[in-house]
C-alpha cells in the first residue's frame, strides 16, 4: 500500500457491507463509510446491541483512503447546468448541491488539512462545547492533532475536526536469519548505514518518510521546514541511497520474504499481519522515534449533526472496544487498552504495546508550506538518480 498517497490495501479482517436494522419502519439511521479492515464486524454488532432505540446501521467499507477522500470531494462538487453537461446529461446529477451519503467517513490524519481547506468536512465539536463524552480520555497529543483552525493548521483555540480511532507507525522489518549471521539486529535508523547492508534495503518511495528518517537520525524533526539549514543532510542521503536496492511504497514485503532484500522500512499496518505468517521476519520501532499515522472519523460537510454518530465515536473510545479494534485490526489505539501478551501473538504484542518513551520521540507528519514540500521532493529526486 501507499499510506502517504492514500492508496491503501488493508488487512483481511475486512468488514463487508453490514446492515443492522429493525425492519422497514426504522426511522433513525447511521451511515458510515470506512476504510476496509479498520473496524471489525463484531464491534459494529456490539454497538447495535447496545442501543435502546430502533435504529439502522449501514457500514460500507472502501478499499482505499484515497477513494474516501475523493468521495468527500464528489459530494461537495456543484452539479453542472444542463448547458455545461453536454453529452454528460446521462449522468444522474442531483438538483442543487450534492448531499453526502454518510454521517461519518474514515480519513487519514495526513489528509485532514486538505479536507478542511476544501470545506469537505465540518467540525465534530467546538472545544469548549464538548459533546463527546470520551474526549477527556484521550491523551493531549491526540487532541492537539485534530484541533485545528479553518485553514487546517494546528490551533489549540480551534475546533475538533476528527476523532482518531486507530493508529500505527513507520517500522523496520528484517530477516532474523540474515542478521543472526551478521551478529547484530537493527534497533534504530542509524543501523541502515552499517557495513554489510549495501543493496540489502528497500525504502518507502516517499520523500517525507525517507528524508524524515534521515532527519531523525541527525536529531532533527520529521517536520523540518527548511532542509537547507540541516548540515550533512544530502551527504547522509547519498550514503543511504547506496544501501538501498529499491524504493517502493506498495511492494516492499515480497522481496523481503523472498530474501532479495534483508531489511525494509514500511508501515505497521502492512507489517504486523505478515509477522505471524513468516517467523523468519521480525520488526522494531526505531528507538530514536518514528513517523506516526492515524485513521480518523470525520463528518462530511452539509450533513446534519446527530447524536447517534457521536455515540458511535464514544463507543470506539471505550477501553473494551478500543482493545478489540487494536487486537483484531493489528493497529495501535489512542485509548489505553492494556493489551497483554496473552491477547495477541508475541511478534505483534511488542509492537502494539507501545513504548511511551519512543512514542514521545515520534511525530505525526504535519502539513508543511508548499516551498518546503518542493524542497523535499526535489532533494528526494536528486539522491535517487
Amino acid at each position: 500500500m501507499d499510506r502517504r498517497s492514500f492508496l491503501l490495501n488493508t488487512s483481511t479482517l475486512a468488514l463487508s457491507q453490514l446492515l443492522f436494522g429493525c425492519g422497514g419502519n426504522t426511522q433513525t439511521q447511521l451511515k458510515v463509510q470506512l476504510l476496509k479492515g479498520s473496524i471489525p464486524g463484531q464491534v459494529v454488532n456490539q454497538f447495535h446491541k447496545s442501543l435502546q432505540e430502533r435504529v439502522q446501521l449501514k457500514f460500507a467499507p472502501v478499499e482505499r483512503i484515497q477513494d474516501l477522500f475523493q468521495q468527500l470531494q464528489n459530494w461537495q462538487q456543484k452539479p453542472k447546468t444542463s448547458d455545461e453537461q453536454g453529452w454528460s446529461r446521462f449522468i444522474p446529477f442531483r438538483q442543487g448541491q450534492k448531499v453526502a451519503d454518510a454521517d461519518l467517513v474514515t480519513l487519514g490524519d495526513y489528509w485532514l488539512k486538505a479536507a478542511i481547506q476544501q470545506k469537505l468536512i465540518q467540525p465534530l465539536q467546538e472545544v469548549q462545547g464538548n459533546q463527546l463524552k470520551q474526549w477527556s480520555t484521550l491523551d493531549e497529543r491526540w487532541k492537539q492533532l485534530v484541533t485545528r483552525n479553518d485553514q487546517g493548521n494546528l490551533d489549540t483555540q480551534g475546533k475538533v475536526w476528527g476523532a482518531p480511532y486507530r493508529w500505527g507507525s513507520t517500522v523496520i522489518i528484517y530477516n532474523r536469519d540474515k542478521f543472526q549471521k551478521l551478529g547484530w539486529t537493527p534497533k534504530d535508523w542509524s543501523d541502515l548505514w552499517r557495513d554489510g547492508m549495501q543493496q540489502r534495503i528497500s525504502l518507502l518511495n516517499q520523500p517525507r518518510e525517507v528524508i524524515g528518517l534521515v532527519l531523525k537520525k541527525l536529531g532533527k524533526s520529521y517536520n523540518t521546514d527548511n532542509l537547507d539549514q540541516v548540515p550533512d543532510l544530502e551527504k547522509e542521503l547519498q550514503i543511504l541511497n547506496q544501501q538501498v536496492k529499491f524504493y517502493s511504497s506498495n511492494n516492499y514485503l515480497e522481496p523481503l520474504i523472498m530474501e532479495d532484500t534483508w531489511l525494509a522500512v514500511g508501515w505497521s499496518s502492512d507489517v504486523l499481519p505478515v509477522l505471524g505468517r513468516y517467523p523468519q521476519l521480525a520488526a522494531v520501532i526505531p528507538q530514536s522515534g518514528t513517523a506516526i499515522w492515524a485513521d480518523l472519523w470525520v463528518r462530511p460537510a452539509g450533513i446534519t449533526k446527530d447524536n447517534l454518530s457521536d455515540r458511535w465515536i464514544d463507543f470506539c473510545w471505550q477501553p473494551s472496544t478500543a482493545k478489540q479494534i487494536s487486537v483484531l485490526t493489528k493497529t495501535n489505539s489512542p485509548i489505553s487498552t492494556n493489551i497483554a501478551a496473552s491477547d495477541i501473538q508475541e511478534p505483534l504484542w511488542s509492537l502494539l504495546e507501545s513504548d511511551r518513551n519512543i512514542f514521545n520521540k515520534s511525530e505525526f507528519l504535519l502539513p508543511l508550506p508548499p516551498s518546503a514540500i518542493k524542497q523535499y521532493e526535489s532533494l528526494f529526486a536528486k539522491i535517487k538518480v
